[in-house]
């Protein structure tokens, strides 16, 4: 891990891919809906966050129906969702763009939870992770699958500070809704 990332107070970046999306004929990419298991997987996505104590104090969200969906079911499964930011740039977002919109986050959020689309995500995710617990690197570098969460932690005084190498991956987790 970097020298810089030992200063200042801790952070966490949840990263979120989008749940498993439908593939209507003749609907733009941007308005693709989820699809049936993407319906049972954003909510379990919700309660795992929940149920780990990974309660972002604000959301980015892609525009995209799909991610917005994730976001919907997801924040549904908690008490008091905290406030999204939908972001047009996090839609097929390569990583400049996505330490962009991360950047801008106030410093007052210790918390973040960046929903978003592969492999975007998971290049972001490889990028920043300078180690990780156990074998969750490899898990990533496998595969980043739908609903996939990936839980970084870093310290300092600014999101606008975060840069390779400089956090710890430390939980990757695939939740997965009851099919009914």
């Amino acid at each position: 891990m970097n020298a810089r990332a030992a200063s200042g107070p801790r952070r966490r970046l949840v990263v979120l891919r989008h749940a498993k999306s439908a593939w209507p004929d003749r609907v733009p990419d941007h308005e693709r809906p989820l699809a049936a298991r993407g319906r049972r997987d954003a909510p379990a996505a919700g309660r795992a966050l929940a149920e780990a104590d990974l309660m972002p104090d604000l959301a980015l969200c892609s525009t995209a129906v799909r991610a917005r969906e994730t976001w919907e079911l997801a924040a549904r499964q908690w008490a008091t969702p905290p406030p999204v930011r939908l972001d047009g740039r996090l839609y097929g977002a390569e990583v400049p763009e996505l330490l962009e919109a991360v950047g801008e986050v106030p410093e007052h959020v210790r918390t973040l939870l960046l929903i978003g689309h592969n492999p975007g995500l998971e290049e972001l995710v490889l990028e920043l992770a300078g180690d990780g617990f156990d074998d969750t690197l490899d898990r990533v570098r496998t595969k980043f699958p739908t609903s996939a969460v990936a839980v970084l932690v870093w310290h300092g005084s600014a999101w606008s500070e975060l840069g390779p190498g400089d956090a710890l991956l430390t939980d990757v987790v695939v939740p997965r809704g009851k099919k009914e």
